[in-house]
């Protein structure tokens, strides 16, 4: 079994809650939004990070990440793409199996034509009344499971 971490919408805060919440990850996830290099570094500091660069990414630093980024997790492959309203392809035409996004700042997990659809919600500062939240990917061989994590 490989464990995925998935956060996005960081925002230049990093909680303790979210790092606690992300150790034992194999990997981890970024959906964009970061805003700060610094959390890319600490996030890399608990496991091999994949990340996609938000709307919000303009900074220098963010320059070299990617819009989208494509992973082989096990038998699945994860596409990452911080605002789904700008996915261009079929992911499950595309052999996609999970696609990880971020930007709206609520968590979701929803499955669609066989392809899981994941929005871990926002790590970072608190947008209107909506929670604080992470969320992990379990795959096992070509199974997938998520679930969301509430940040206390």
């Amino acid at each position: 079994m490989i464990r995925v971490g998935l956060i996005s919408d960081t925002h230049g805060l990093l909680r303790p809650q979210a790092v606690a919440a992300l150790q034992g990850s194999d990997l981890i996830v970024h959906g964009g939004d970061i805003g700060d290099a610094g959390i890319l570094e600490a996030l890399a500091a608990i496991a091999p990070l994949t990340v996609v660069r938000g709307n919000n990414d303009r900074e220098p630093w963010a320059g070299h990440i990617e819009e989208t980024a494509f992973l082989k997790v096990g038998g699945v492959l994860v596409h990452a793409i911080h605002d789904l309203s700008q996915l261009a392809s079929d992911p499950a035409g595309a052999g996609v199996r999970v696609v990880v996004s971020g930007h709206s700042h609520k968590p979701k997990i929803e499955e669609r034509g066989g392809v899981l659809y994941v929005n871990p919600g926002s790590a970072g500062p608190r947008r209107f009344k909506l929670p604080i939240a992470v969320a992990e990917l379990i795959v096992d061989g070509n199974a997938v499971t998520a679930r969301i994590l509430e940040l206390g």
